[in-house]
């Protein structure tokens, strides 16, 4: 079964860039981050920093792995089968919010950021392996505007030719 490729190497390549700067602020939030917490700080939020961080950090990894893969494909290093057969993104595992509270904000807002950029990715994975098909109500309505325009098309030719 043949699937269309709407990723294109440019594509990869943006998000792997966008990919490894956000991965590198989590490495610094969480790897380096966490020798400067406060002596005094709660078992919960160490806790719960070591908890989203290790979910960060994973989200990050799969992300990376993925469009790693990816970039392997375009390189000619992985052949389509392989790559729909050793490339899914795994689902990511989401933060609780008890943890979350107990971060400071820009933590907070971190842990967003990747949450979301997997969320990209995950939705650009099942779009390739669905093969970038369109939904059955979009592609109806793109034959009824397609059809449409052929009609007003056909009237406006007759009307030219005086019929």
């Amino acid at each position: 079964m043949s699937h269309s490729s709407d990723l294109s190497r440019p594509i990869i390549e943006t998000l792997y860039t966008e990919a490894l700067m956000l991965a590198d602020e989590v490495r610094a939030v969480f790897a380096l981050g966490m020798h400067e917490v406060d002596p005094e700080a709660s078992d919960l939020l160490r806790l719960a920093l070591s908890s989203e961080g290790l979910k960060a950090t994973t989200r990050m990894m799969h992300v990376l792995a993925w469009l790693l893969n990816q970039r392997a494909y375009f390189s000619g290093e992985l052949t389509e089968t392989q790559l729909r057969k050793h490339s899914r993104l795994p689902e990511d595992r989401p933060s609780r919010a008890e943890d979350l509270a107990l971060l400071e904000i820009p933590t907070r807002e971190l842990i967003d950021e990747t949450v979301r950029l997997h969320s990209r990715i995950a939705r650009l994975d099942k779009a390739w392996r669905d093969g970038f098909e369109v939904q059955p109500t979009v592609r109806k309505l793109h034959e009824r505007i397609g059809r449409e325009m052929m009609a007003r098309e056909v009237r406006a030719g007759e009307h030219r030719l005086g019929g």
